[in-house]
């Protein structure tokens, strides 16, 4: 191929991979993007520029082809050998795509910034995603026309199905008129109009994908739908900061920060004293406060989880209790039984159930391939677990190839899909469930505690495709800062950061990546008292980012290295010292005689105290969080 003359015809800079170097750390490699011709093939290569620092190595998590073309068998090595050597080539750190490989592309979803492309090839394997910050996404689209036949998925506006020039134009129509049987080229597609979607399989990228893909600019906000039939316009004036208004701050000093101290965990000794003889629980708001002061024994969690997260009511009885559970089993295995018997016929012509069977648990190969006695035709039959099986597997709950566990979060997750039809999976879920499962230890505890979590404590908001309530959260963020850390929010906006999206991973799955596995589960058990104020998980990330902002500040870290440090915080944080802080700024903004009623209505306690003189404002979605 090198022997053959190239030609570019199209060529733009400023188009960024984003991968990361492990669990906890997000890298931005930036590049040029060229459309160049070699004989009678097409490629579109990105290459990074080396310029100041070198450029970091990719991760292998990234890295979708390197491992599988000496891998494949012999039946399948020559189709295999195609699309590895032509349309998915790349050194350690270009990458190359031949347009002849090339099964359909990804676009950006409207009202979500930036523009991304994502090349899915012949083989079902997904290029990593290439980021126009400096716009130059649709002229590129415009340019590939010439050499090869787009056209736009009849189920998803957001996909551009691409057939070679000279096919022929009814096996093309017939092919387009069978997108519904393929998972190939419809893979999630209503998933992957959400951002978490696209980026969750290394969960660790989800934050640097945000500033391109979640925060779109005023002007965007009412565009018609038309205006996004195409890739996104350039927009190179984009200003983040014009969807966060800056809020009057208050005359006033704002209050002392009080000094807090918390207590021991709740005993059992102590939860069977708030129980009569029937099992109701007597005088919730004390129990909830202990809980709140000191978490619950990890003894206990399995009892009091239920509770907490709407699968029991604290009126009931013990009876009522074991009647409920009675039922609600049959419940689960009803819904269990829907998809566990879905013929592999009915599957074929049930696309969005396979498409969400396959991201919950398939493609996994490149790991399982390198297993002794696990062939590819076997993969194709297996339910392989590509979220559940990267779960938490360092946790001795989860290690291990043939772990039941694996299958119970498999199992769970599948049966949410037949609960909530309309969110279905989205990748980040089984991040919730873990510690759910870990402390229930049964599937159908497990799956009822979970569900109360996404749909009563309304965390399935942040998994929402349109990304409404992720938006909203980082708004609301973005005015707390404003008036507690006024210095750390101007050093933010020098920063082009005070977007927040910095802060997306914790918001998304509730600090979960944060702290270790004790840590995240004190920290939620305390969340879901529901004290002392509504959203006081948004007073968390202030309390963690209170406690960074000296460093950030005197390294005059920049947007990259504010990314970068805020990752590195992983599993390095005091849950205890952040709960502290965090009560500690709530106390503060309620011993403040006069603070903006539209940041009083942000963590007005379950609206008891809410101000007359609260305006109507774009945070009330998330204000109405219990």
């Amino acid at each position: 191929m090198d022997s053959v003359e190239k030609l570019t015809v199209f060529e733009v800079s400023g188009v960024f991979i984003h991968t990361a170097k492990a669990e906890s750390e997000d890298v931005l490699l930036a590049g040029k993007v060229q459309l160049v011709l070699q004989g009678k093939e097409c490629y579109v290569f990105w290459n990074p520029l080396h310029h100041g620092n070198a450029v970091e190595q990719p991760d292998p998590d990234w890295t979708v082809v390197n491992t599988r073309s000496d891998q494949a068998t012999n039946g399948n090595a020559e189709e295999e050998g195609r699309a590895n050597q032509a349309g998915q080539s790349r050194s350690k750190n270009s990458l190359s795509i031949d347009l002849a490989a090339v099964r359909s592309i990804r676009m950006s979803t409207p009202n979500l910034g930036w523009a991304y492309l994502v090349f899915r090839m012949t083989d079902d394997e997904d290029m990593p995603p290439l980021h126009f910050h400096e716009g130059g996404s649709r002229e590129l689209i415009s340019m590939i026309r010439k050499y090869v036949t787009v056209s736009r998925s009849p189920t998803d506006r957001d996909l551009l199905n691409v057939h070679p020039k000279n096919t022929d134009a009814l096996s093309t129509s017939f092919s387009e008129l069978q997108i519904l049987s393929e998972t190939s080229g419809n893979y999630v597609s209503k998933f992957f109009k959400d951002p978490v979607t696209a980026t969750m399989g290394g969960f660790s990228r989800v934050t640097s994908f945000v500033r391109d893909n979640i925060l779109p600019s005023s002007n965007m906000l009412n565009r018609p739908t038309e205006d996004y039939s195409q890739i996104f316009p350039d927009i190179t004036t984009f200003k983040v900061e014009q969807d966060f208004d800056l809020i009057a701050t208050t005359e006033n000093k704002l209050a002392d920060r009080p000094e807090v101290t918390r207590s021991s965990p709740l005993t059992e000794a102590e939860w069977h004293a708030f129980l009569d003889g029937e099992g109701r629980v007597l005088n919730v708001p004390d129990l909830k406060e202990k809980i709140f002061r000191g978490g619950i024994e990890p003894s206990i969690r399995k009892d009091l989880w239920p509770f907490l997260l709407c699968y029991y009511s604290w009126n009931s009885t013990t009876k009522e209790r074991i009647d409920s559970r009675k039922h609600k089993e049959d419940e689960y295995f009803g819904m269990k039984a829907q998809w566990k018997t879905i013929t592999t016929e009915q599957e074929r012509r049930f696309s969005i159930f396979k498409e969400r069977k396959n991201l919950i648990g398939s493609k996994w190969s490149r790991t399982l391939l390198s297993l002794p006695g696990i062939t590819r035709s076997q993969l194709m039959t297996q339910t392989l677990y590509k979220d559940v099986i990267r779960t938490d597997r360092i946790h001795p709950f989860f290690a291990g190839e043939k772990n039941v566990h694996l299958d119970q979060l498999f199992s769970i997750l599948m049966t949410y899909t037949q609960l909530n039809f309309d969110l279905g999976y989205v990748q980040g879920m089984s991040d919730i469930l873990s510690p759910i499962l870990l402390v229930m230890e049964d599937e159908v505890d497990a799956f009822w505690c979970f569900v109360g979590y996404m749909d009563n404590l309304k965390l399935e908001q942040n998994f929402d495709m349109k990304q409404e309530g992720m938006k909203n959260q980082l708004i609301q963020l973005n005015k707390l800062v404003q008036v507690i850390e006024p210095e750390l929010y101007g050093f933010l906006q020098s920063k082009e950061s005070s977007n927040m999206f910095f802060c997306f991973r914790w918001l998304l799955i509730h600090f979960k990546r944060e702290f270790t596995f004790e840590d995240i589960m004190r920290l939620w058990e305390v969340m879901w008292t529901g004290l002392p104020c509504q959203n006081f998980h948004l007073l968390l990330c202030l309390a963690i980012l209170d406690g960074q902002k000296r460093t950030m500040t005197e390294q005059d870290l920049d947007f990259n290295d504010i990314l970068k440090y805020v990752n590195e915080l992983s599993l390095k944080l005091n849950v205890e010292e952040i709960l502290r802080n965090g009560e500690s700024i709530f106390l503060q903004l309620k011993n403040t005689p006069e603070i903006p009623a539209v940041l009083w209505e942000i963590v007005c306690q379950s609206g008891e105290e809410e101000s007359s003189q609260a305006s109507e404002s774009s945070i009330e979605v998330i204000a109405d969080l219990e």
